[in-house]
This record gives C-alpha cells, structure tokens and sequence, in this order.
C-alpha cells in the first residue's frame, strides 16, 4: 500500500523552475558559509526542495535561518541562469574536490548521458541537467522558507556516508506559504506518533528492532476492534476466515512471481536442520491458492471467499520507515476469492459496497485509482499483454458502471494485476490508499488451479484480491491523524474516566463506574490521588470522549456531570440515561 499525498499546484505558476533554482541558492548559500561542505543532489520534491551536503562540522536548525536569509538576499540579485554542455574532462576539472558529483559524472558517463553545467550568476555553479528560472527575478523571495534537517545517505545505500538534507518549501506567493504552514502546524499536532505517545498506544523498540511496532494495552484494543469490525462485515458477506504460516518456501513465491519481482523487499528465514530456502510471507495471497489446491473443486463450490488477517513482514529501508505508516510488521484484512468468471462483476460489487460502508462508519471522503501497468516497461509485469487488457478493461467497465469517481494510474499496477485502488481524503486534505480490488487471471495459471465447470471440463477460476482498510498498522494511523486522536466512542480504548471530586464520594464513584461496566462501557475510575484539575487534563490529553466528574450534588441527586471530549460541557445528566445515550451512540457507531 502507498501513502498518496494529493499534488498542490501555485495558481498561474509552474513551481518546478522556482523551487529547483532555489535548491541551487541553497547550496551557494551553504558553499558561502562552509567552502569544505561536500555537494551531494538538490532536486525539487512535492511543495519544495531539498539539497544534500556533508558538512565540514555539524550543522543544526538554528543555522537555517542565516542559510535562509541569504537566499533572499541572493534571489534578490536578478542572478541569471545559464547552462552549458560539458564533456566529462570539463566537468571532472570544475568539480576536482567534490567527490559525489564525480560520482555522478562516472554514472552519467558509463550510461553515455550528456552532462551539463548551470551556473548561477557568478555565485554558484552545479552539475545540472536544467529545468530553472532564466533569472532570480523570477523567484518570490518572500514565499519560501527553509523548515528542518534530516540524514540521508548518499544514494539511499547505508554503507555511503550518511549527507545532511536541507528541506525547503516554496510558492508563487507568500500567502500560500502561510498557509501551508498552519496545515503543516495542524499537521504536527495530529501526529500519530505523538499521540501514539500521549495516549500510551503504542511503542518502538531498538531491542526488538525498527519497523516493528509494541502495541500497549489501549493500543492493541483499538487494533482488535478494527478487526473485528471488518470481520462481523465479512462474516455477514459470507467470507470464511483461513490461517496461514509466517513462513514458507521460496518454492511458493518462486511460482507465484514474488520471488523473482519482490524477493529484495522479503525476509530470508535460515533453518538449523534444512537446506531449503525460507521466507517470511509479505502477503497471503500465494499460500491461499495452496488451500484452494488442496482438493478438487466444483463450479458449484464456486466462489470460496477466504480472509486471513495474518501478519505479514516486508524488509523495508531503513530510512523509508515511518511511524505505523510504514513498518516491517503488520496485518492486512487480505480476501481471496476464486470464482468463475461469470461470478467476478457480482463480487467485485458487493467488495465495493463493503468498502463504501466502512468508508462512511469512518467519515472519509474518497475516490478511486485505476491503477494499470506501464506499457513501456513490460519487464515489470508477469502474464501476456492481452489478458493485462482484458483486466485492465474489465476494471474500467467495474467503476464506469457502480459510477465510481475514479482517475487513471498508469504504472500503479501490482505485477501480477490491475488495481482499483480507494484513495481516502483525511481532515487536511492528504490522501492515503487503503482499500484495493485486483482481478487476477494469472496466480490460478502459475499454480494450475482449475475447478470442473458444468459440463466436466477442467476450467480455471479468478482470483479476487480485496481488501478493506487495508493493513490495520496504516490505517490506525490515518484514523489517529484524521481524528486528531478523538476516535469515535466505540473505537476509544476508554469511553468514560470516572473522576470523583475528593475521597468522600469514592463509593458513589464506584457506584457510577460499576454501572458503566455492566453495560459494557470501557470505564476507568480515577481516585482522588492528585488534584481534579490534573486529573481532568490527563483524559483530555489521552483524548477521553467522556469525562464525568462526581460530587456531593451528584451524589445527592443520582447523576454525573459530563464533560464530552468535543462536545464540550454537557452538564449534570442521570446515571440511567447517561449510560443508555452512551450505550446508543456505541451500537451505531457515531463518528
């Protein structure tokens, strides 16, 4: 699954130019201040730019402000832009002391690429291939800003020298600048990791290893109601839940494509007592098609829906981890289904509806991804042209027909098949892949499945994969930061913190949170132990929905004062008919 994030375009300004000629000042501006600093690459990324250096001592944030303020400065000078076309002579010659851009002019040689240079007024001059402003003029020297540091190593490869990227944003005006930096500030607030932190749910561990995630007990209550929440769905759909092993041979993906296409991104499992090769599996579909290939079946069995939320493990780079976005270890709420092909449009259908209403439970907005293969590269894929077309179509006629907003995806294919992949919009507007339906024609090839048709002849079956939220480590995290940590009621690991005001209202305290539990409220009780006021902030910090708080006058009348996490004050409410409109908003799932 791939994050998404939508493309943010300057109105009546074509960004590139600006933000690649501003990495370029970047670097002058860092040239000026460390002559020794080593040049790696500056490319232009979404929003901005960033620019690679080994610098001669350590730099930190506080050093951008002045690398900052002399951009503007330069930018300011109407520095004109010229390139040239060099042979690698010249540009080994005017890059003698900067060890990665010879390293990339030997790349560029042995691949007999040209080579240019871009000289930026007389301040600077880099290996460039082009793509800037003719002049800095050109340039809002007010609607960029250099925002924060990062490592990274010098072709992502951890055995090269770790560089230090200089991440910048730019814009055509400074009003978009702005206010992308509330969205930014907005989106530091709704931090998975952080509130991960604040709501004590989960943890990583350099023990256990990166990517692999610890969910404390609130954690792994919220990760096992989205469970099951898909499971009742698929229950009810008639999906049948099958397990699978952590492991299997290479045999298995060598058959399946995996090995050959993926086998970079897998873990290798070594065993003391056998030759054979091992993997941990990075997904489940190759060991479904096992259980269906474990008997003969009929076209009456047809279709056979199994899910399997199994964990999964995929090696993946260091530097590419991200909090629960993107991990080493997760599960996925994975569905198979091996069906005629006269059965494929009706399943397809009702996977689409599922995924609607899991999509409206949640309150996401979306559309779709018609994810197909990049015809150019055919090297990528398995199976012949002429079923990628039939798939491909036949998932074009799927979405046109349930009018499904969707946009094309040219090379967002899976190797082995086309996708529709659901893209889901969060409150700021960013946009993440969750769900996915693929129609598989080649899997039942390479395994020979085949199931005895109506008229006793061997045929073979489709293969659907689906699946809803996709895996449940991502989609937490998307659920976190939409919600800023205030899940809906039924997914909060606690739904009410019981606060008495002092010691002396402790019993009816008790009294109130055993009735919450025997309804099945997720309850705490908080004693008297520190003052109310600290005690209040901790549930809002830990994003309690209802904070209730009990007194003498409470006490006296039967009720509780309720505090709603974003309701706000709610007042004094009887314990009866608080814990029957709790109950309710619970059994419907209100968001």
């Amino acid at each position: 699954m791939k994050i998404i994030m939508k493309k943010q375009r300057s109105a009546g300004a074509e960004m590139d130019p600006i933000r690649h000629s501003l990495a370029h000042l970047l670097a002058a501006a860092v040239l000026e201040k460390y002559p020794k600093a080593k040049l790696g690459i500056g490319p232009t990324i979404e929003n901005g730019f960033y620019y690679d250096f080994l610098f001669p001592r350590p730099v930190t944030t506080e050093d951008l402000a002045g690398l900052e303020k002399r951009m503007r400065e330069l930018a300011r000078q109407d520095l004109p832009f010229r390139g040239k076309k060099v042979t690698p002579a010249e540009a080994r010659k005017a890059f003698k002391d900067q060890p990665f851009k010879l390293d990339l002019i030997k790349e560029f040689v042995k691949g007999k690429k040209g080579l240019s240079i871009y000289r930026t007024g007389a301040v600077f001059q880099d290996l460039c291939r082009g793509g800037h402003v003719k002049n800095t003029r050109e340039i809002n020297a007010d609607a960029f800003k250099l925002t924060h540091l990062a490592g990274a190593y010098w072709r992502g490869d951890e055995k090269n020298p770790q560089l230090t990227r200089i991440y910048g944003l730019a814009f055509a005006a400074k009003e978009e600048l702005e206010k992308h930096l509330l969205l930014l500030g907005e989106a530091k607030r709704r931090d998975h990791r952080k509130l991960g932190r604040d709501m004590d749910l989960f943890t990583f561990s350099d023990l256990v290893g990166s990517g692999l995630p610890l969910y404390a007990p609130r954690g792994a209550m919220i990760r096992r109601m989205l469970n099951e929440y898909v499971e009742e769905l698929q229950i009810k759909a008639g999906y049948e839940q099958v397990w699978t092993p952590q492991i299997a041979k290479a045999e298995l993906f060598k058959t399946s494509g995996h090995y050959a296409k993926y086998k970079d991104d897998m873990f290798r499992v070594f065993s003391n007592y056998s030759e054979e090769e091992f993997y941990m599996k990075p997904m489940n579909c190759p060991q479904h098609t096992q259980i269906y290939a474990s008997r003969m079946r009929s076209y009456r069995d047809l279709p056979l829906r199994y899910t399997d939320f199994a964990m999964l493990y995929r090696d993946e780079k260091p530097g590419e981890l991200n909090g629960l976005a993107r991990v080493r270890s997760f599960s996925q709420d994975d569905c198979h289904i091996f069906c005629r092909e006269d059965q494929v449009d009706e399943e397809i259908d009702a996977a689409l509806e599922m995924t609607k209403e899991v999509m409206r439970t949640f309150g996401l907005k979306y559309r779709y991804r018609l994810s197909t293969r990049d015809k150019k590269h055919p090297e990528k894929y398995i199976g012949d042209p002429k079923t990628w077309d039939k798939g491909e179509k036949w998932a074009e006629r799927i979405l046109k027909r349930n009018k499904i907003d969707y946009f094309d995806g040219p090379g967002e294919a899976a190797f082995y098949a086309p996708k529709m992949d659901l893209m889901a919009t969060d409150a700021l507007g960013r946009e993440w892949q969750l769900s996915t339906v693929q129609i598989d024609f080649f899997a039942p090839e390479r395994f020979s499945l085949s199931y005895v048709d109506k008229n006793g002849k061997l045929t073979r079956p489709v293969m659907l994969h689906r699946a809803i939220i996709g895996s449940s480590e991502r989609f937490m995290m998307v659920i976190l930061e939409h919600f800023a940590g205030a899940l809906p009621l039924w997914l909060s690991p606690v739904q009410a913190a019981i606060l008495p005001v002092g010691d002396k209202f402790g019993k009816y305290a008790e009294k109130v949170f055993e009735s919450m539990k025997k309804a099945g409220v997720r309850a705490e009780l908080r004693v008297a132990e520190e003052t109310l006021g600290k005690r209040i902030r901790a549930a809002e910090m830990e994003k309690t929905p209802y904070i209730l708080v009990v007194g003498e006058r409470e006490e006296k009348s039967g009720t509780v004062n309720v505090r709603h996490y974003r309701r706000g004050q709610e007042g004094e409410i009887g314990l009866e008919s608080l814990i029957e409109k709790i109950s309710e908003e619970i059994r419907s799932k209100v968001i």
